[in-house]
């Protein structure tokens, strides 16, 4: 009886199906066990503890509005920033994109705790203003992940849409505003999900440069999980990523529709 030999392309699935089931799927059953348990069994009890919560809407609430916030001056700052990098009359080369970038190639909670020396020196400090100090923290390790994405996507703008419209007697404001935000709609897009979902599960920045009085969600699911409240914690994590997955849906949406409707244009 001939013996079948094992196609070497379906082999290298192996190590990444094995990945994929230790550190993907099995937290995921661990973490939809105890989030749908309690010490007496199958239980709703974490999710009625989260609905009927003030204190866990509230955290959300207030994660919801740090990372609108963030994401609102992030794309304020890096959107002319990118017009100015993309611009190849001015910048000729990619050395002022690296500069934006390099801060990143530093540990981000080093960088936070320099922040926090900073605005120390300079009298803003988590202890006095820690709503302040935290959205700058925020808006500082954030904003490279706003610059990049609409960097590359202006990059991409077709010039010749822009001289059409200027050439049709439109204004800048008006080319501006029906011309290059649509184009330069994916990269927003990206963007925004890039900040807005990591703002509200960050913690760490929150943490320091606020001195402990800002909690945001990501915070606040260590809090349960360093107190020993698995099922809740599990709860709220699952919650979590609910959100995290109805954004990326959202978006590629979006993404696809302003795709679709380029096409068609």
């Amino acid at each position: 009886m001939p013996v079948k030999r094992i196609n070497w392309r379906t082999s290298l699935v192996i190590p990444y199906a094995a990945f994929m089931l230790l550190f993907v799927i099995l937290p995921l059953f661990v973490l939809f066990f105890y989030a749908f348990s309690s010490d007496s069994g199958f239980s709703f009890n974490p999710l009625i503890n989260f609905v009927t919560s003030k204190e866990k809407w509230n955290v959300l609430l207030v994660s919801f509005f740090f990372g609108f916030l963030n994401t609102i001056i992030c794309l304020l700052i890096s959107y002319p920033l990118a017009m100015f990098l993309a611009n190849k009359n001015i910048n000729k080369n990619a050395m002022l994109v690296m500069l934006f970038v390099m801060p990143m190639w530093i540990n981000f909670v080093l960088r936070t705790w320099a922040t926090r020396d900073v605005l120390t020196w300079i009298g803003l400090s988590g202890g006095k203003y820690p709503e302040l100090a935290t959205m700058i923290g925020l808006v500082y390790n954030y904003l490279p992940f706003t610059i990049l994405p609409l960097y590359t996507t202006m990059l991409k703008m077709d010039k010749s849409q822009i001289e059409a419209s200027y050439d049709l007697g439109a204004s800048r404001a008006t080319t501006f505003v029906r011309v290059i935000i649509p184009m330069t709609l994916p990269g927003i897009l990206s963007a925004a999900t890039m900040v807005f979902m990591p703002t509200m599960t960050s913690y760490v920045i929150s943490d320091i440069l606020s001195e402990g009085k800002v909690t945001l969600f990501g915070k606040f699911i260590a809090l349960h999980f360093e107190n020993n409240l698995w099922h809740d914690g599990s709860m709220l994590a699952l919650i979590m990523m609910l959100l995290i997955g109805v954004s990326m849906v959202g978006s590629r949406f979006l993404e696809k529709k302003l795709a679709k409707k380029g096409g068609t244009e």
